[in-house]
């Protein structure tokens, strides 16, 4: 059954916040590990009456609801990556939201915005605008800004984005992980890690 039938449920048939069974789940609001036993239930009838298939549990951290149909899966789904310090402004905002896309299975957006943010990396750090992506790319690299062994995965990244700009190709769950991997661990090299030890005058 699909799980629509569920997001669409009369509100009058699910019943009130009440002891479940125990779940544990990575909070899709708030990205924390947390074991629930609140939450709200409806049953396998129409009318919401029958044995419980569909929960929305509620996180023990933000208190958001978790909602769990009854194919098993979650939603949101916890957002890939992990934040990172000391990112600018602008650039954080694009990771945050390439990571928010991947909460939503929308995965060719994720993709996008992480080739974006190449270019957006390569002109904060010095590299003039309106310049073709291969150029970035290459600017990136030959500037140290790739930890050493590292163009291939910025290479793989411009693939990656021109297949999900240019051609009829949908993204999957596995591309857009290993590319926000990647950015991630990119920003960490740029801008956490230098910052982790004060600068010497």
């Amino acid at each position: 059954m699909s799980d629509n039938r569920f997001f669409r449920e009369d509100a009058t048939r699910w019943k009130a916040l009440m002891d479940l069974p125990s779940r544990s789940f990575t909070c899709g609001f708030c990205g924390t590990y947390v074991a629930s036993v609140k939450g709200y239930a409806v049953g396998e009838h129409g009318d919401g009456s029958g044995k419980l298939v569909a929960f929305a549990y509620i996180c023990a951290n933000c208190r958001g609801p978790v909602f769990f149909p009854p194919t098993g899966s979650q939603y949101p789904t916890a957002a890939f990556g992990k934040p990172v310090a000391h990112v600018p402004k602008e650039l954080d905002a694009l990771y945050e939201e390439a990571r928010r896309c991947t909460s939503s299975n929308a995965f060719t957006g994720s993709v996008l915005l992480c080739r974006k943010m190449l270019m957006n990396i390569a002109v904060q750090e010095g590299a003039k605008e309106g310049l073709k992506f291969i150029e970035y790319v290459n600017y990136l690299s030959d500037k140290g800004f790739v930890p050493p062994n590292g163009k291939h995965w910025v290479d793989h990244i411009r693939k990656r984005g021109n297949e999900a700009t240019h051609e009829i190709s949908v993204m999957t769950e596995a591309d857009a992980k290993e590319l926000v991997g990647f950015v991630e661990m990119l920003l960490r090299f740029i801008y956490e890690f230098p910052n982790l030890i004060p600068k010497t005058p």
